[in-house]
C-alpha cells in the first residue's frame, strides 16, 4: 500500500523543496484506491500488535495541494502568504515553499525556518506588530524587508535598526464576531493613521502599504468588507503624504474545514466584489492574505488511545439491576494526549475536538454519557466534558480530524509525555503535480473531478505566481 522515499527519491523531494538534509520528514505515498485514512487504520493495528500504543498523527500534504489550488480558485487576485505560527512543521512549510506561497512570519526563528528552505525573503513578510530589536535588526540582515507597525514606538524602531523597511501599516478591525479576537492587541485606530503616516514621513521610511487581521475563526465575512473600505481610506490618505503604496494584506481568518458554519466560498464571494469595488484590478495595487488554519487543518488526523477509564455509578440506579447498562453510569476516559500537547488548541484556539470511533458501533449499542481526560496529572487537562460513546476499553482507540490548526505548534512535553509522531503522506498524482507545478509553473488539479490548465493566455507568468483564474476555455 505504501512506499517510501528512500536513497534517490528521498533526494529528488529534498533537492525540488530546496532542502539539503534526507531526514527532515517521513512521507509515504499512497497507492491508488488507498487515502490517508487507509494509513490511520493501517498506523492502528501495527500499533495494536504492541504495548506501546502511542499517539499519532496521519498528515496528508495532498490535502494541503488541494487547498491551494481551492485558494487559487477562489481568491484569483489574493496571493497567499502562509501563517507559519499555524503550524510549523517543516514538511507543510516544504510543501508550500515548493507551491510558490509567501510566508507570514511573526520572529526570528520562522524567518530562519522560511529561508533554510531556500526561500526569498521578497515572500516572507514580517507581520508583527510588536518586534525585538534583535529580530529586527536580523530581519535587516537577512534580507527581509516587508514588516508591519501599528504605533510610533514601533516606527523608531525600525527606523534605527532597519535601513530598508517597507512597512505595512496594520489597522485594526471590528473582530467582535470573530472567535479569536486581535484587535485588542494589534492594529491602530483609523483616526491615528493619519498621524503614524506622517511620523513615518518625518522619520524617512517606506510606508508600502496596509494591513489587517479581522480575528481567527471570522463568523462574518461583512467584516471583510468594512476593512477593505477603511484599508482605502488609509490608502487615500497614504497618498495625500507622497507614499507609493501598493500593497494590501488582507490577513486571515479562514476557515479549515467544510464543518464549519460559514465556507470558505461563503467569505471569499464577499471580499471578491469588495475588492473589485475599493481596489480595482487596475489600480496597481498588490493584495496578499495570510493564511493559516485554511491550509493545514483538516490535513491532521489525531488518534489516541484509551489508556485508563473510570466508571461512576448513579445512586439513582445503581441498585436498579433492570436499569443497568442503560443510563445508570458515566465513563471516563483517559486518553495519551492531552491540552498540554496536541488538545492545547482547547486552551488557545477555543477549539471544540469531538472524537469520531475507529471501531463502527453497533446499530443496537448502548451510548454512554462521557468525559475525555488527557493523561498529565493536572485537573485542567480535559478535552472533552461531555458526549456520548459506547463503553469502551482500555487500548481502544480514538479518532480527531481536523487538527492541524494550532496543535502541534504549541504543544508542549508537560508531565514528560511526548508529542505525537507524525507520519506525511500523499498520492502519486499528487507528487506529480507538485513536481509539475515546481519544475514548470504549470497548475494540475484544482479538484479531484477536473484539471485545470493555466497557458500564458490566463496570465501566469513565473513558477512563484499563483494562477489567475483560467479563462472558460482552459477548464477541463
Amino acid at each position: 500500500m505504501l512506499f517510501k522515499f528512500i536513497s534517490d527519491q528521498s533526494k529528488e523531494l529534498l533537492a525540488i523543496m530546496n532542502t539539503a538534509t534526507p531526514t527532515d520528514f517521513d512521507l509515504s505515498f499512497l497507492d491508488e484506491g488507498f487515502s490517508a485514512r487507509d494509513i490511520v487504520e493501517q498506523k492502528i493495528n501495527e500499533s495494536s500488535m504492541t504495548d506501546d500504543r502511542d499517539a499519532f498523527y496521519v498528515c496528508d500534504l495532498g490535502d494541503v495541494v488541494k487547498k491551494h489550488l481551492r485558494w487559487a480558485r477562489a481568491l484569483p487576485r489574493v496571493r497567499p502568504f502562509y501563517a507559519v505560527k499555524c503550524n510549523d512543521s517543516r514538511a507543510v512549510v516544504m510543501t508550500l515553499a515548493t507551491l510558490g506561497t509567501g510566508f507570514d512570519c511573526a520572529s526570528k526563528t520562522e524567518i530562519q525556518l522560511v529561508q533554510s528552505l531556500g526561500v526569498d525573503p521578497s515572500r516572507i513578510i514580517y507581520a508583527n506588530p510588536c518586534k525585538q530589536v534583535s529580530q529586527i535588526k536580523y530581519a535587516s540582515a537577512h534580507g527581509v524587508q516587508m514588516m508591519t507597525f501599528d504605533s510610533e514606538v514601533e516606527l523608531m524602531k525600525v527606523a534605527r535598526c532597519h535601513d530598508n523597511a517597507k512597512l505595512v501599516l496594520r489597522i485594526a478591525t471590528d473582530d467582535s464576531k470573530a472567535v479569536c479576537r486581535l484587535s485588542v492587541k494589534f492594529g491602530a485606530p483609523l483616526k491615528a493613521c493619519r498621524g503614524l503616516l506622517e511620523r513615518a514621513k518625518e522619520l524617512g521610511l517606506d510606508v508600502i502599504g496596509v494591513s489587517f487581521h479581522v480575528g481567527s475563526g471570522c463568523t462574518d465575512p461583512e467584516t471583510y468588507t468594512q476593512a477593505i473600505a477603511d484599508a482605502r481610506c488609509v490608502f487615500d490618505t497614504g497618498a495625500e503624504l507622497g507614499f507609493n503604496m501598493d500593497l494590501l494584506d488582507i490577513g486571515g481568518g479562514f476557515p479549515g474545514s467544510d464543518n464549519t458554519e460559514l465556507k470558505f466560498e461563503e467569505i471569499t464571494g464577499v471580499i471578491n466584489p469588495a475588492l473589485d469595488k475599493y481596489f480595482p484590478v487596475d489600480c496597481g495595487v498588490n493584495i496578499i492574505a495570510e493564511p493559516g488554519r485554511f491550509y493545514v487543518a483538516s490535513a491532521y488526523t489525531l488518534v489516541v488511545n484509551i489508556i485508563a477509564k473510570k466508571v461512576i455509578m448513579d445512586e439513582e440506579f445503581a441498585s436498579d439491576e433492570e436499569d443497568e447498562g442503560t443510563s445508570d453510569r458515566t465513563l471516563m476516559y483517559y486518553v495519551n494526549d492531552g491540552v498540554y500537547g496536541s488538545f492545547n488548541c482547547i486552551l488557545y484556539d477555543h477549539a471544540h475536538c469531538l472524537p469520531t470511533l475507529h471501531k463502527k458501533p453497533k446499530p443496537d449499542e448502548v451510548m454512554y454519557p462521557c468525559s475525555i481526560w488527557g493523561p498529565t496529572c493536572d485537573g485542567l487537562d480535559r478535552i472533552v466534558e461531555q458526549c456520548s460513546l459506547p463503553d469502551m476499553q482500555v487500548g481502544d482507540w480514538l479518532v480527531f480530524e481536523n487538527m492541524g490548526a494550532y496543535t502541534v505548534a504549541a504543544s508542549s512535553t508537560f508531565n514528560g509525555f511526548q508529542r505525537p509522531d507524525i507520519h506525511y503522506v500523499m498520492s502519486r498524482p499528487t507528487w506529480q503535480l507538485v513536481q509539475q507545478i515546481c519544475s514548470q509553473g504549470i497548475p494540475a488539479p484544482a479538484e479531484e473531478s477536473y484539471l485545470i490548465e493555466v497557458p500564458a493566455c490566463c496570465g501566469r507568468e513565473s513558477s512563484l505566481d499563483l494562477p489567475a483564474k483560467p479563462c472558460q476555455a482552459h477548464v477541463i
